[in-house]
């Protein structure tokens, strides 16, 4: 439905935004865009690769919009913004980022959607990865970078090109956008709190389910229980009752192993990542490509070649027998998964986290000091700075202090820092050979230049 038309997207750079304006294009579509951390100087290393794709950026000013394009803006982008004003005096079609790849995904005849509260990014990958290997060339919208498709050419490789009849794509269940996707194969990871209330989030995911012909689902995962009555259900988990189940977990110094069951036949699974939590993942995209007549053991032996997704456990390094790793955790159980994996192995931790918004905070505070309490051991340190804020009229009231002392209060060991270069000053005094150092956080770039700059700086000591 690409082809021949023109699509301006407002907030190209976003982590939605540059994997479905790459597909576009890639499909025929003429592309441009504009970004407001592009007119604020920021990535600009990213900026000048999507230019050096052919795709034209604009100041978010306005200047770019042109009659005959569609508007792409999320739909919390207000009509005030230059752009979005421009577009409504051309009279332009508007349209979100979900409504342009739910019709994408909708029109391909595998359609794999995949929802959850946490992991879908990397179950997207890994079942990307596991069709691009076994040469079914799928078309894949991911969130996040898929280092098995990065490379110098193309650092960005949030997306994969290939048949658009073959569609995997993470949907959103934070904006209600996961209705418009009817999906073939409905993937589940899991049901926890995170933008809405847990009783929208169970209709919202049962109705996703429901349409699916296959639909895999958590059977460890309490608040997905009600999604495992269906009759298209495929369960996945380390318990008694799933479909494709998996057993004898080992962490390993390099990722983690074990076995995975489905109809009699068993097989090792070895990946490169870490944590009892990403076993769970291979285990979705195992179910996943059994629903597409895939065979455990060739996705078993596609997962032992996964090199994982940027940002998501991503080690960037080591200096002064210092690793420093750069993670995505942001939410309550991403922070738990990831604090679990990392007490899989000795070590002490000290976890930088940067919040990602001040309304996040306020919806999910409280849950995410208990996250931070209960995983942190005793010689475990937490820095955290102030939350991420690129303008506008959001309300800052709640902020990073109360986290903290919520933290302290839960037993953890934790300091507010208004400013991330505090924070890395701090760690880098605290640091000792054998720590490893987490940078945690989502919707900014920069988190990961921090990361690296860190290691620089232990590398100069």
């Amino acid at each position: 439905m690409a082809e021949n038309k023109s699509y301006f997207f407002c907030g190209i750079g976003g982590s939605g935004m540059l994997p479905l304006a790459m597909i576009v294009a890639a499909r025929g579509a003429r592309v441009s865009g504009s970004d407001r951390s592009r007119d604020q100087g920021r990535s600009p290393e990213k900026f000048g690769w999507i230019e050096g794709r052919g795709i034209a950026l604009f100041p978010q000013d306005g200047s770019g919009i042109a009659a005959g394009q569609t508007l792409v803006a999320s739909a919390a982008v207000e009509d005030s913004v230059p752009d979005v004003a421009a577009a409504n005096a051309l009279a332009l079609p508007r349209m979100t980022r979900a409504e342009l790849n739910a019709a994408l995904f909708n029109n391909a005849a595998q359609a794999v959607g995949i929802g959850g509260t946490s992991g879908k990014s990397t179950v997207t990958g890994m079942i990307g990865w596991i069709l691009e290997s076994l040469g079914r060339k799928p078309t894949v919208m991911n969130g996040a970078v898929m280092r098995n498709f990065a490379s110098d050419a193309m650092p960005f490789a949030s997306a994969l090109v290939g048949d658009p009849a073959t569609y995997v794509s993470e949907v959103d269940e934070s904006d209600g956008s996961i209705a418009l996707y009817r999906p073939d194969v409905a993937v589940v990871t899991n049901i926890s709190l995170d933008h809405k209330s847990l009783d929208e989030l169970h209709a919202l995911f049962g109705d996703f389910a429901a349409k699916a012909r296959v639909a895999v689902i958590n059977a460890d995962d309490p608040e997905s229980a009600p999604l495992l009555a269906g009759g298209n259900v495929i369960r996945f988990g380390f318990s008694e009752g799933a479909a494709v189940r998996g057993s004898d977990f080992e962490p390993l110094p390099d990722g983690c192993r074990f076995t995975v069951q489905f109809a009699g036949t068993q097989r090792t699974v070895r990946l490169r990542m870490p944590g009892r939590h990403n076993a769970m993942n291979a285990l979705a995209a195992i179910a996943a490509a059994r629903a597409l007549n895939i065979a455990i053991g060739d996705s078993a032996d596609a997962l032992a070649g996964f090199s994982g997704l940027a940002r998501r456990y991503e080690v960037l390094g080591q200096a002064g027998g210092i690793t420093v790793i750069d993670d995505f955790a942001h939410n309550p159980d991403k922070v738990a998964a990831t604090l679990a994996a990392v007490a899989e192995l000795p070590g002490r931790a000290l976890f930088f986290f940067q919040p990602h918004g001040y309304g996040p905070l306020r919806q999910m505070g409280k849950e995410l000091a208990a996250s931070f309490a209960r995983g942190m051991r005793g010689s475990d340190k937490l820095y955290v700075c102030d939350p991420v804020y690129f303008g506008g009229t959001v309300d800052r009231s709640t902020g990073s202090e109360a986290l903290v002392a919520d933290i302290v209060a839960g037993g953890g060991d934790a300091l507010h820092l208004t400013t991330r270069a505090n924070c890395g000053a701090a760690m880098l005094d605290e640091a000792k050979a054998g720590d490893r150092i987490l940078i945690l956080g989502a919707r900014d770039d920069t988190l990961t230049d921090f990361g690296r700059d860190l290691l620089e700086r232990l590398a100069r000591a």
